[in-house]
């Protein structure tokens, strides 16, 4: 199921062509194949596509039995209800009512955990922790906020929990996003700033753009980073005038936004270089906000993978939730995670529906995982002389000798990354903390010592 928030009024086009405001990427959908008023009243509107629109209204459980009113929508505009459901071709589409907002709290609570609607924020890590405290800081004002980092570290979760601190009256208003790398230059300029009718060919109609519909909330910018050179000086200047002008039109109108943008990309080099411009990069990055990689948020993964899996589990109705072993959470700190979240999302998904049991398993994971962990001690044992055999160590054989440094080398990492805690390396490898101190003794290596 994918979930598109809807600003508070104007008119959403739903079809196949990237394009529109809502892309559903399906055979059975036209390019241009409805649009939605939001009114009020909410109606629809078939523009003519080859696979004709219907609207069934939701019933009850007890009218199971009852046959359903389903109506054709065909070049034809209907008034429709939160609820009702709309088919497309043959892909099915429910418009709902956003849950009020809570509301923020004071300034002065900084909470270290979530609010319960804030789906995939995990804060176990000390700088995770850190990171959302400063954001929470910067969230009721309105200076810019620039968000930083590798792709699928959770750019846009934070955005929506700095939206969510905002002030009570802007965290009520839309959150609306664009992925700027997403769309064409061509279309960017029309979907960022509106445009006015006949502007140009298959402008039939005046429409306002994202900054339009996002007034009184917030524009979050992702990949920020890929604008063109033309559209950075019209964004400059909705920044600061904070008035946007449709492509053919002669009247600014004023808007009232707070802008968060996001990028993988070495802003200042790229201002360096020329490609971007070095005045709105200082008009964006008010703060700046630098998000971690899952590969140094250890701390994170075994919340972040329950409740992926929890989510993979409510996706298909699937009642239980199995837990993950404690030697499928080894494998997953062991591995580097170059698509951070987003990669440890799909592998507990694939996970789960691989798992029959109570319990994700290693052979649940992808095989690359083993492969990973397999090949850690490699990179320290290629071109180097052979290891002398240690103290109480028995390796007969090659591989046996390679099993154990890739052992051993994988407790002095986790004894680095628990800062000594024995117990906490023990739990991140997957054993007791007595097979710990076996293991110390049989690889020779110190106990560490508590600090007085």
């Amino acid at each position: 199921m994918v979930v598109h928030p809807l600003p508070a009024g104007g008119s959403i086009s739903i079809g196949r062509a990237a394009d529109n405001d809502i892309c559903i990427s399906h055979a059975s959908v036209s390019r241009r194949h409805a649009t939605l008023h939001l009114g009020p009243p909410l109606r629809i509107e078939d523009l003519g596509g080859t696979n004709a629109t219907s609207v069934r209204a939701p019933r009850a459980p007890a009218e199971a039995g009852r046959t359903e009113d389903v109506r054709q929508v065909s070049k034809q505009i209907i008034e429709i209800a939160p609820g009702d459901c709309i088919t497309l071709g043959s892909v099915l589409i429910v418009v709902r009512r956003a849950q009020a907002s809570r509301s923020a709290p004071p300034a002065g609570d900084r909470q270290s955990s979530p609010p319960a609607e804030s789906g995939e924020i995990v804060l176990q890590d000390p700088a995770m922790r850190a990171l959302y405290d400063q954001a929470y800081l910067a969230a009721p004002g309105l200076i810019s906020i620039l968000l930083l980092g590798e792709t699928g570290t959770g750019k846009e979760v934070l955005a929506r929990a700095i939206h969510r601190r905002s002030s009570p009256a802007r965290a009520r208003g839309p959150f609306l996003g664009l992925n700027c790398a997403a769309i064409s230059e061509s279309l960017l300029e029309s979907e960022l700033f509106g445009h006015e009718k006949g502007a140009f060919t298959g402008a039939v109609q005046a429409r306002p753009g994202l900054f339009e519909a996002a007034d009184g909330g917030t524009v979050f910018l992702d990949e920020v980073g890929e604008l063109p050179r033309a559209i950075q000086v019209k964004l400059l200047r909705v920044l600061e005038e904070h008035q946007v002008l449709r492509v053919g039109g002669r009247v600014p109108r004023s808007i009232d936004v707070r802008f968060l943008s996001a990028t993988n990309r070495d802003l200042e080099a790229e201002v360096a270089s020329g490609a971007f411009r070095q005045d709105l990069y200082f008009r964006l990055n008010g703060v700046t906000l630098t998000i971690p990689p899952l590969r140094e948020r250890i701390a994170d993964i075994a919340a972040l993978a329950q409740l992926f899996a929890a989510k993979a589990c409510k996706a298909v109705e699937r009642p239980h939730v199995p837990a993950v072993s404690g030697e499928a959470l080894v494998l997953l700190a062991r591995y580097p995670w170059p698509g951070n979240l987003r990669e440890l999302r799909n592998v507990l998904e694939r996970a789960v529906m691989l798992c029959h049991g109570d319990t994700v398993l290693p052979e649940h994971l992808p095989s690359k995982m083993m492969a990973s962990a397999g090949s850690g001690a490699a990179p320290a044992l290629s071109g180097a002389a052979p290891a002398s055999p240690m103290i109480g160590v028995e390796a007969s054989t090659p591989r046996e000798l390679e099993e154990e440094s890739s052992e051993r080398q994988r407790i002095v990492e986790a004894l680095e990354k628990c800062v000594g805690n024995q117990t906490y390396a023990a739990d991140l490898l997957g054993i007791s903390r007595r097979t710990l101190v076996s293991r110390l003794k049989k690889y020779n290596l110190p106990r560490p010592r508590k600090k007085s």
